[in-house]
């Protein structure tokens, strides 16, 4: 096991046999764990016979841990990072410890595997050649919408993220904001009720209005007939979003970064930039 090492290791997104035999060895070779949640990693550790020290590491706590697990990697410890499903750092923990890692120059090692949104999207049926992933949208309307206005003109699939009890009203913005495009609902990816729901967004409601929908949800969107052939320009697509007024500048640096194909703190401080000078 080399020392000083952050491992960011994919688990299940629900079989647990989706694990990989490499994910396994480092997890019981590593000094330290970090969980999103250690209750729930517990139990995946228990199947596979893992005991090693665990902490946790989620949104509300990770600038207190994320200190303590750069102390221990600063003491040539190995540690693991791990979310409650699929891979760290993609709409879930991870991003920051990664950064502050990096510019350390301790070593960073992906461990790959289980990821929702590309298991959903090879599974679809729409074009993989090019896509966006946005992660999930605002939980308002009007952000909600205003986030789907940024993304109308991007080339490739779109693949969201959404909460069981936000679908329709999710799926109501894309029809409303992007049309009759073609649209897949993917949940329970790898369980017993594995699901992919496919149909224009008016037949994809139709189909999800007829239960309660249960479990992790991953949204595919076909794209539109005008999408772009180049990338937006940063300022543009600052200035576009800026002059809906309802987004706060961190929302807009964040929808202006998937769009542009900048770094969110490069769309950070240029938002700020035409802010401050009122553009």
């Amino acid at each position: 096991m080399t020392v000083a090492t952050l491992y960011i290791i994919a688990t299940p997104i629900g079989n647990l046999e989706d694990i990989t035999y490499r994910a396994v060895r480092i997890l019981g070779e590593v000094d330290l764990i970090a969980a999103e949640d250690t209750r729930h990693s517990l139990k995946l550790l228990n199947h596979f016979g893992i005991s090693k020290p665990l902490t946790s590491y989620f949104d509300h706590n990770q600038q207190f841990k994320g200190e303590r697990i750069l102390n221990a990697l600063r003491q040539g410890k190995s540690v693991a990072l791990i979310s409650d499903a699929g891979t760290p750092c993609i709409s879930d923990p991870g991003y920051q410890l990664v950064c502050d890692a990096v510019a350390e120059q301790i070593k960073v090692v992906p461990v790959p595997g289980a990821c929702a949104a590309v298991a959903a999207l090879s599974a679809s049926g729409l074009p993989t050649d090019a896509f966006t992933f946005a992660g999930f949208p605002p939980s308002r309307q009007g952000k909600r919408r205003t986030f789907l206005a940024g993304v109308s003109d991007l080339p490739g699939t779109l693949v969201l993220y959404e909460a069981p009890h936000r679908l329709l009203d999710t799926l109501t913005d894309i029809r409303e904001v992007l049309g009759e495009r073609r649209v897949i609902v993917a949940r329970e990816l790898s369980k017993i009720y594995e699901e992919f729901i496919r149909g224009t967004a008016s037949e994809v409601i139709s189909a999800v209005s007829q239960g309660i929908v249960r479990g992790e949800v991953v949204i595919l969107v076909a794209p539109g007939e005008a999408a772009l052939q180049e990338t937006e320009p940063l300022e543009q697509v600052l200035r576009r979003l800026m002059a809906g007024g309802a987004l706060s500048i961190k929302d807009i640096a964040k929808q202006a970064a998937i769009i542009s194909g900048v770094s969110r703190s490069e769309a950070y401080a240029e938002a700020l930039k035409l802010k401050n000078s009122g553009d």
